[in-house]
């Protein structure tokens, strides 16, 4: 593990520890921070820097997670080792541009690392069985997907000077989320304005988008991190919902992530012309945070174990961060935008 924040205490480890994961050792740019999450989770192994961890014969996969900033320099330090590791897990967004992205997904295929990216919203219990039914047929072709956030972030002090606020952090999540249930979309339009609540300068706030597919097919999130002025004595009313609309079925869930650290699972129930009217409501005993965590990494090591491309390798994310480029530029700039306008032929052939 690179990092020894909330992320990662309460996240990465225990979802680790619960599937069996062998965790080796933890570095952190505060080792006194290291050490203290090491001894609550039981992480056997403290290193005093990354170059010290990498020298262990014992690592042969790296889990990141530090600040978008400084991840793609922790990346290639990681690949310019004399002994190369066999796997690494980046926090998303993989980078803060396209072209970032890009160089990065290069430099591990180069070096023959597999590259696996935390986005870790496609292993919520409801997401993934959203994705079944889709796959399957149960709910006809795709007529409109969309997700609702009325939630309060805490921004992390790292996301305040980027590029962007709410696009690469918040609602990266679920344009994701669209690119697992749909695939990629053609075109993007989208609207932002700034989040009333923070008081530092940000580009992207509460963000409103619709998503065009070339097979009829609409996806709309509305990510709202205002949520009303439930921190300044309104009443509250957060969620995260989202809603799936097919010609024969359709499918409701919920994500119970806004209640955190309340372990809360989520949910999902659907409809099908062939139920009768009948609505299924399947039990999951799974929550988005922590358990969610297990799966990219899961991933990532049965891809080793195989030698095929990780589930959400770097190559295929690369979709995901070109989506992200169009949403904020949409935004931004007040005009309809491409996804495929920031990515490029090779990078869109070598998607899986």
């Amino acid at each position: 593990m690179v990092g020894a924040g909330f992320i990662v205490r309460d996240c990465h480890l225990v979802a680790y520890a619960a599937a069996a994961y062998r965790v080796v050792g933890i570095t952190s740019r505060t080792i006194a921070t290291a050490r203290e999450v090491a001894a609550l989770r039981g992480v056997p192994k403290v290193f005093d820097s990354l170059a010290a961890m990498l020298d262990d014969p014992e690592v042969e996969v790296v889990d990141i997670a530090v600040p978008p900033a400084e991840q793609p320099a922790v990346i290639r330090r990681i690949l310019a080792h004399p002994r190369q590791v066999r796997g690494i897990l980046a926090q998303k967004p993989l980078a803060m541009s396209y072209a970032e992205a890009a160089s990065l997904v290069e430099a591990c295929e180069r070096a023959g690392v597999a590259l696996q990216v935390n986005q870790n919203m496609r292993y919520d219990p409801s997401v993934r069985a959203l994705k079944g039914l889709i796959d399957d047929g149960r709910l006809g072709d795709p007529v409109l997907a969309t997700i609702e956030m009325r939630a309060i972030p805490h921004w992390m002090p790292w996301a305040r000077d980027g590029r962007s606020l709410s696009t690469f952090v918040m609602s990266i999540h679920h344009l994701d989320t669209f690119r697992y249930w749909l695939g990629d979309p053609a075109r993007v339009l989208a609207s932002t304005r700034p989040d009333p609540r923070t008081s530092f300068p940000h580009a992207d706030g509460i963000n409103l988008y619709i998503l065009e597919y070339a097979t009829g097919a609409r996806a709309s999130g509305w990510d709202d991190v205002w949520a009303g002025p439930a921190r300044e004595g309104a009443g509250s009313n957060i969620f995260v919902r989202w809603r799936f609309e097919g010609t024969e079925g359709l499918a409701l869930g919920e994500i119970g992530w806004p209640r955190w650290p309340e372990r809360v699972p989520s949910t999902i129930e659907y409809t099908t012309t062939r139920a009768g009217g009948m609505w299924h409501r399947p039990v999951s005993e799974d929550a988005w945070f922590p358990d969610a965590f297990a799966g990219p990494m899961g991933g990532l090591l049965r891809a080793i174990e195989t030698g095929e491309r990780p589930d959400i390798s770097g190559r295929d994310n690369l979709g995901t961060i070109a989506l992200c480029e169009a949403v904020l530029t949409s935004a931004l700039e007040h005009r309809v935008a491409r996804p495929d306008e920031f990515s490029s032929d090779r990078d869109r052939r070598g998607k899986s």
